[in-house]
Protein backbone atom coordinates (compact mmCIF):
# COMPACT_ATOMS: atom_id res chain seq x y z
CA UNK A 1 0.00 0.00 0.00
CA UNK A 2 2.84 2.58 1.13
CA UNK A 3 4.39 2.54 -2.51
CA UNK A 4 0.93 3.66 -4.12
CA UNK A 5 1.03 6.44 -2.44
CA UNK A 6 2.42 10.22 -3.51
CA UNK A 7 6.06 11.05 -2.85
CA UNK A 8 4.46 14.08 -0.78
CA UNK A 9 2.13 11.58 1.73
CA UNK A 10 5.23 9.15 1.93
CA UNK A 11 7.70 12.08 3.25
CA UNK A 12 4.90 13.17 5.49
CA UNK A 13 4.49 9.89 6.90
CA UNK A 14 8.29 9.11 7.08
CA UNK A 15 8.69 12.55 9.43
CA UNK A 16 5.61 11.08 11.98
CA UNK A 17 7.29 7.61 12.00
CA UNK A 18 10.75 9.70 13.06
CA UNK A 19 8.68 12.00 15.47
CA UNK A 20 6.81 8.81 16.66
CA UNK A 21 9.86 6.98 17.02
CA UNK A 22 12.00 9.96 18.95
CA UNK A 23 8.97 10.81 21.38
CA UNK A 24 8.49 7.00 21.94
CA UNK A 25 12.03 6.80 23.11
CA UNK A 26 11.54 9.09 26.37
CA UNK A 27 7.30 8.48 26.42
CA UNK A 28 6.57 5.07 25.48
CA UNK A 29 3.98 5.12 23.23
CA UNK A 30 4.38 1.64 22.31
CA UNK A 31 6.94 -0.92 22.27
CA UNK A 32 8.98 -0.72 19.08
CA UNK A 33 12.91 -1.17 18.33
CA UNK A 34 13.52 0.65 15.57
CA UNK A 35 11.86 2.80 12.53
CA UNK A 36 11.68 -0.09 10.23
CA UNK A 37 9.60 -1.87 12.71
CA UNK A 38 6.91 1.39 12.93
CA UNK A 39 6.49 0.97 9.14
CA UNK A 40 6.18 -3.07 9.36
CA UNK A 41 4.17 -3.74 12.29
CA UNK A 42 2.00 0.02 12.56
CA UNK A 43 1.96 1.91 8.87
CA UNK A 44 1.40 -1.30 6.66
CA UNK A 45 -1.14 -2.92 8.90
CA UNK A 46 -2.94 0.65 8.70
CA UNK A 47 -2.86 1.50 5.40
CA UNK A 48 -5.16 -1.17 4.34
CA UNK A 49 -8.35 0.66 5.28
CA UNK A 50 -7.47 3.01 2.92
CA UNK A 51 -9.51 0.38 0.28
CA UNK A 52 -12.33 0.65 2.71
CA UNK A 53 -12.92 4.38 3.06
CA UNK A 54 -14.78 6.79 0.40
CA UNK A 55 -14.01 10.57 0.27
CA UNK A 56 -14.87 12.90 2.03
CA UNK A 57 -16.41 10.68 4.83
CA UNK A 58 -16.08 11.71 8.71
CA UNK A 59 -14.53 9.05 10.34
CA UNK A 60 -13.42 8.44 14.44
CA UNK A 61 -10.58 6.31 15.48
CA UNK A 62 -11.10 4.99 18.74
CA UNK A 63 -8.39 4.99 21.65
CA UNK A 64 -5.75 6.02 18.64
CA UNK A 65 -3.12 5.54 20.91
CA UNK A 66 0.11 7.00 18.97
CA UNK A 67 -2.05 7.31 15.72
CA UNK A 68 -2.40 4.67 14.30
CA UNK A 69 -4.55 4.46 12.46
CA UNK A 70 -5.87 7.82 13.05
CA UNK A 71 -2.82 9.85 11.87
CA UNK A 72 -2.05 7.21 8.66
CA UNK A 73 -5.95 8.21 7.85
CA UNK A 74 -5.31 12.26 8.40
CA UNK A 75 -2.37 12.04 6.44
CA UNK A 76 -3.54 9.81 3.66
CA UNK A 77 -6.67 11.03 3.28
CA UNK A 78 -6.64 15.03 3.25
CA UNK A 79 -9.94 15.45 2.62
CA UNK A 80 -11.78 13.60 5.17
CA UNK A 81 -12.22 14.74 8.45
CA UNK A 82 -10.50 12.46 10.90
CA UNK A 83 -11.02 12.76 14.53
CA UNK A 84 -8.68 11.12 17.24
CA UNK A 85 -10.30 9.93 20.60
CA UNK A 86 -7.33 9.12 23.38
CA UNK A 87 -7.89 8.41 26.93
CA UNK A 88 -4.38 9.76 27.17
CA UNK A 89 -3.21 13.00 28.09
CA UNK A 90 0.21 12.14 27.10
CA UNK A 91 -0.50 10.50 24.03
CA UNK A 92 -2.54 13.35 23.21
CA UNK A 93 0.16 15.69 23.69
CA UNK A 94 1.77 14.12 21.04
CA UNK A 95 -1.11 13.83 19.06
CA UNK A 96 -1.46 17.60 19.44
CA UNK A 97 2.28 17.93 18.51
CA UNK A 98 2.02 15.85 15.00
CA UNK A 99 -0.99 17.40 14.23
CA UNK A 100 0.67 20.69 14.40
CA UNK A 101 4.09 19.75 13.19
CA UNK A 102 2.61 18.41 10.08
CA UNK A 103 -0.10 21.04 9.49
CA UNK A 104 -2.85 18.68 9.90
CA UNK A 105 -5.57 19.98 9.21
CA UNK A 106 -8.40 17.92 8.87
CA UNK A 107 -7.81 16.54 12.09
CA UNK A 108 -9.33 16.86 15.90
CA UNK A 109 -7.83 15.28 18.58
CA UNK A 110 -10.40 14.72 21.62
CA UNK A 111 -8.74 13.98 25.00
CA UNK A 112 -11.70 11.91 26.43
CA UNK A 113 -12.06 8.34 27.75
CA UNK A 114 -15.53 7.00 25.46
CA UNK A 115 -18.51 5.89 27.93
CA UNK A 116 -22.54 4.95 26.33
CA UNK A 117 -24.16 8.10 26.18
CA UNK A 118 -20.90 10.15 25.15
CA UNK A 119 -21.39 13.83 23.61
CA UNK A 120 -19.54 13.00 20.41
CA UNK A 121 -21.54 13.57 17.12
CA UNK A 122 -21.85 11.42 14.75
CA UNK A 123 -19.52 9.93 11.96
CA UNK A 124 -19.86 7.91 8.93
CA UNK A 125 -17.35 5.28 9.42
CA UNK A 126 -15.82 4.23 12.96
CA UNK A 127 -12.31 2.72 13.22
CA UNK A 128 -10.10 0.77 15.75
CA UNK A 129 -6.95 -1.05 16.57
CA UNK A 130 -6.10 -2.91 19.35
CA UNK A 131 -8.84 -0.85 21.33
CA UNK A 132 -11.71 -2.83 22.92
CA UNK A 133 -13.63 -6.34 22.29
CA UNK A 134 -16.14 -5.70 19.49
CA UNK A 135 -19.48 -5.93 22.05
CA UNK A 136 -17.76 -3.08 24.31
CA UNK A 137 -17.30 -0.93 21.18
CA UNK A 138 -20.94 -1.03 19.39
CA UNK A 139 -21.83 -0.54 23.33
CA UNK A 140 -20.04 2.89 23.96
CA UNK A 141 -20.49 4.45 20.32
CA UNK A 142 -24.03 3.01 18.99
CA UNK A 143 -24.85 6.82 19.17
CA UNK A 144 -22.20 7.61 17.15
CA UNK A 145 -22.41 6.06 14.01
CA UNK A 146 -24.93 7.70 11.40
CA UNK A 147 -27.59 5.33 10.06
CA UNK A 148 -25.64 4.64 6.94
CA UNK A 149 -21.84 4.65 8.56
CA UNK A 150 -20.18 1.53 9.05
CA UNK A 151 -17.66 -0.06 11.87
CA UNK A 152 -13.91 -0.70 10.19
CA UNK A 153 -12.01 -2.64 12.94
CA UNK A 154 -8.78 -4.19 12.38
CA UNK A 155 -8.92 -7.24 14.29
CA UNK A 156 -6.94 -10.30 14.15
CA UNK A 157 -7.53 -13.99 13.75
CA UNK A 158 -10.92 -14.87 11.96
CA UNK A 159 -11.73 -17.74 14.84
CA UNK A 160 -11.30 -14.82 17.68
CA UNK A 161 -13.81 -12.18 15.42
CA UNK A 162 -16.39 -15.21 14.84
CA UNK A 163 -16.44 -16.11 18.73
CA UNK A 164 -16.97 -11.93 19.21
CA UNK A 165 -19.78 -11.86 16.07
CA UNK A 166 -21.56 -14.45 18.45
CA UNK A 167 -22.22 -12.67 20.90
CA UNK A 168 -23.72 -9.34 19.00
CA UNK A 169 -27.39 -8.77 18.19
CA UNK A 170 -27.88 -10.18 14.56
CA UNK A 171 -30.83 -8.41 14.62
CA UNK A 172 -29.49 -4.78 14.78
CA UNK A 173 -26.15 -5.61 12.48
CA UNK A 174 -24.61 -6.98 10.02
CA UNK A 175 -21.24 -8.33 9.56
CA UNK A 176 -18.40 -9.22 6.70
CA UNK A 177 -15.26 -9.86 7.74
CA UNK A 178 -12.33 -9.00 4.87
CA UNK A 179 -9.10 -10.73 4.74
CA UNK A 180 -6.07 -8.42 4.94
CA UNK A 181 -2.48 -9.57 3.52
CA UNK A 182 -0.41 -9.15 6.56
CA UNK A 183 3.71 -10.11 6.10
CA UNK A 184 3.44 -10.08 9.83
CA UNK A 185 0.32 -11.70 11.40
CA UNK A 186 -2.58 -12.43 10.36
CA UNK A 187 -5.20 -9.39 10.08
CA UNK A 188 -8.73 -8.79 9.08
CA UNK A 189 -11.23 -5.89 9.07
CA UNK A 190 -13.99 -6.30 11.07
CA UNK A 191 -16.77 -4.28 8.79
CA UNK A 192 -20.41 -4.13 10.57
CA UNK A 193 -23.37 -2.21 9.77
CA UNK A 194 -26.44 -1.12 10.83
CA UNK A 195 -29.27 -3.25 9.41
CA UNK A 196 -32.10 -0.54 9.47
CA UNK A 197 -29.85 0.03 5.85
CA UNK A 198 -31.08 -3.08 4.24
CA UNK A 199 -34.22 -3.12 5.32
Amino acid sequence: MLENLSANKKETIKKFVEEAFEFNQTHNLFVRKNQNEIYKKDVEDCLCLLNEIKKNENIADLGTGGGFPGILLAITLPKNKITLIESSQKKCYFLKKIKHNLKLNNTEIVNEKLYQGNTLETYDVITARAFAKTQKILEITKENLKNDGRYLLLKGKKTTIQEEIKCLDQNQYTFKIKEVKSKVNERNILEIKKLTNFE
